[in-house]
């Protein structure tokens, strides 16, 4: 069984780790979910560390393993990789679904992942009066308005659950706000000069108007942007401009030929601290 390949709609994710934990096996089990992947790694038949691209550890184990569809290999190899799993692969495998339930509970009631949890007041006047565990308070200090609900999870070290339970129990008191700031523009070289430095990137002031409609922007300066593309997130100096296209981040050309960046490559942008 060095190397083991299937069909979700033959066997479940649950039986294919419990064969590699019965034969001890050590390898990468890749899980191909139509457009979504995941990646559990086994070292001598304990799942030691798993990765999406959305997420590491339980949680992203988790979500792999409620996958009922799909496609499976596992290559046998020899592997270093953190461990971020500490479980039993059977007290993995029940927490898996235990949880399965309300994860799906949770995704209903915020189904954009990749939207911006931002509590509307400081404490304590935000959490006053609500019952929150000690474990779901330790999320509160990462609802900053600028990290998306996975980026949450990942910085505060939190599972996916615990990060729902906290901003679910704030939204229900009407003292949180979730909005979507992202948007989509395409890459160009910035135009510099004598007189202006090729230090930050540029958007539209039309492009800032919009953020600064939001919420936790309006305020304060915008002075950095999180940029997200296939090689992943970048935070940057930014500058909005008079005049410049709504549908165009400009980029120093140094940034770009470093980043091995195209000109027209579409990239997701939105503000960052």
């Amino acid at each position: 069984m060095s190397n083991l390949r299937g069909n979700l709609q033959s066997i479940s994710l649950t039986d294919v780790v419990q064969l590699l934990n019965v034969n001890r096996k050590t390898g990468k089990l890749y899980v191909i979910n139509g457009k979504h992947t995941g990646t559990l790694y086994v070292v001598n038949g304990d799942v030691v560390h798993a990765e999406t691209p959305q997420s590491v550890g339980e949680s992203a184990a988790f979500e792999v393993l409620e996958w009922d569809k799909g496609e499976f290999e596992f290559a046998a190899l020899k592997l270093k990789v953190p461990t971020s799993i500490r479980r039993s692969v059977q007290d993995l495998l029940m927490e898996s679904a235990r949880t399965a339930d309300s994860r799906k509970r949770f995704r209903s009631i915020f189904p954009n992942l990749h939207a911006v949890p931002w509590p509307v007041l400081r404490e304590p006047q935000l959490t006053q009066g609500l019952k929150l565990f000690a474990e779901d308070r330790k999320v509160l200090p990462f609802l900053d308005g600028f990290r998306d609900f996975t980026e949450v999870q990942a910085v505060s070290d939190m599972s996916e659950i615990a990060v729902f339970q906290t901003c679910m129990a704030l939204k229900e008191a009407g003292r949180l706000q979730v909005f979507e700031p992202s948007i989509t523009v395409s890459t160009a070289p910035l135009k510099s000069g004598f007189f202006r430095k090729a230090n930050h990137v540029e958007l539209s002031k039309t492009v800032e108007s919009v953020w600064k409609m939001m919420g936790p922007y309006r305020n304060e300066p915008i002075r950095n942007i999180r940029i997200i593309w296939p090689e992943g997130p970048v935070v940057e100096p930014v500058q909005f401009v008079d005049g410049g296209n709504d549908q165009v981040l400009s980029i120093p050309k140094e940034l770009m030929q470093a980043w091995n960046l195209p000109e027209g490559m579409y990239v997701s942008v939105r503000p960052a601290p």
